[in-house]
């Protein structure tokens, strides 16, 4: 079997193959739900068959996007950040699998590695990277990494690509949107054709293991000091391999959520909180992939942060300035200064015409963490915002079919949402206010 053709050497890389996997998904959830019809219509209880078309789906789901690795698995990894947002009778089925997605991938042969290392580092690499594992020690949509030791003695972690990875991204980007059925199964509401956008605007920067290298180390240079945050240094990088400096882990933050005391999960969310929020002032960049699968949790309560390929460049080097005072104006309650704001800043375009309160209402997901000295982010929190604002009875629906984001808020809003999503899993409680008064240009006043 070629490379071309086989993913037992990095990512399948046929266009057929991989359009005709996504395809499968919406498929399969249609025939469950056909066949799910069929069995209530022979008298076995409603619940039960929804819940068996689930746990089918959740299993399918997983499967297809973690072998197919690429833009597939980024799609899902995405899915698995907004799990909160499910309803609970769903949720059990897809929290598992999807939360699978941000940990784990089937890994691709050494000999693949080894190839990309010489190709990449110089025929001499064994002489720089000494030690280098058989086995990944984690894998990711577009890569997988293995621990080794560099010549001077350090543990590194050696973050190579699969091969194939710049085809089958940009392929799966252009087929993704055959499991809306699904997107729209997992997470009700979510604009699958929207998140499939944003996803073909910034995920192929990925790919680029030089220029995250950059922002990586701009990253670990501004945290150098940090008490309680940790950005592993870069140490060499070439066009497919990117090596940094290892961090001796405890578990992603995936294991938080899985088994945290409530301790530990106010203390990292805290943390999660403090470094989206703080990191655009340090660096002028955001962390732009809130899944939880890029957090590291390290001995004494402190926080490794991970994988800079989706490190977004502010124009502004920090939040903007609008979106501070923005968020001040709601907290205060006053709709129509609200509503003025936002339309000098292009949050709705002139001759669109809004009821204030509801707009107030359809930014609540936002504003409700700010209005209190500490905020507990809950599951439960989380779902009833999402039902209401995508509720097309609720009045607050129609304000998201008006409100225009500008494109520099689209990437800010994502990661807000992510972020929203991880502190929800986590149930964490977090003083949001105070991190938004000292992080937040524009909203201390």
């Amino acid at each position: 079997m070629s490379e071309a053709d086989g993913s037992s050497k990095g990512l399948p890389r046929r266009a057929a193959t991989r359009t005709a996997k996504l395809a499968a998904l919406p498929m399969g959830y249609a025939g469950r739900k056909a066949l799910g019809l069929g069995k209530r219509i022979g008298g076995r209880p409603a619940e039960a068959v929804l819940a068996d078309v689930h746990q089918r789906t959740a299993d399918q789901l997983f499967r297809t996007l973690g072998e197919l690795k690429g833009g597939a698995m980024k799609f899902g990894q995405m899915l698995s950040v907004m799990e909160a947002a499910l309803p609970e009778s769903q949720a059990a089925h897809y929290r598992a699998q999807l939360t699978r997605l941000q940990d784990s991938a089937p890994p691709m042969p050494t000999g693949i590695v080894r190839g990309l290392l010489a190709r990449d580092l110089g025929a001499d690499w064994a002489s720089q990277l000494v030690e280098l594992s058989e086995e990944p020690a984690a894998s990711a949509s577009i890569g997988q990494v293995h621990r080794g030791r560099w010549a001077d003695g350090r543990e590194v972690a050696v973050k190579v690509q699969y091969p194939g990875a710049d085809e089958a991204l940009r392929a799966d980007l252009r087929q993704i949107g055959r499991v809306a059925a699904i997107g729209n199964a997992v997470v009700p509401g979510m604009d699958v054709k929207a998140l499939v956008a944003e996803l073909q605007e910034r995920v192929v920067e990925e790919l680029d293991y030089p220029k995250e290298a950059e922002a990586q180390h701009v990253f670990a240079e501004a945290y150098a000091d940090h008490p309680l945050i940790d950005v592993p240094d870069v140490v060499a990088v070439g066009p497919s391999v990117l090596v940094t400096e290892w961090v001796e882990s405890e578990g992603s933050i995936a294991k938080v959520i899985a088994e945290g005391t409530a301790e530990e999960r106010d203390h990292y969310g805290e943390l999660l909180a403090r470094f989206w929020f703080s990191a655009p002032g340090l660096t002028g960049m955001l962390h732009a992939d809130p899944h939880p699968g890029n957090f590291r949790v390290l001995p004494g309560g402190r926080l490794a942060v991970l994988d800079f390929g989706l490190a977004a460049r502010l124009p502004d080097r920090g939040f903007p300035e609008p979106m501070g005072r923005l968020i001040r104006i709601a907290a205060t309650g006053d709709a129509e200064a609200l509503v003025a704001g936002l339309r000098h800043e292009g949050f709705i375009r002139e001759g669109i015409k809004v009821e204030p309160q509801h707009v107030l209402d359809y930014l609540a997901p936002f504003v409700t963490p700010a209005l209190q000295e500490r905020f507990r982010f809950t599951r439960e929190w989380m779902r009833e915002e999402f039902k209401r604002i995508n509720d097309p009875k609720d009045p607050a629906y129609t304000v998201g079919l008006k409100l225009n984001l500008p494109p520099s808020y689209l990437l800010i809003h994502r990661v807000w949402l992510g972020g929203l999503g991880v502190l929800a899993q986590l149930n964490a409680e977090a003083p949001f206010r105070e991190i938004l008064e000292e992080h937040l240009p524009g909203f201390a006043g």
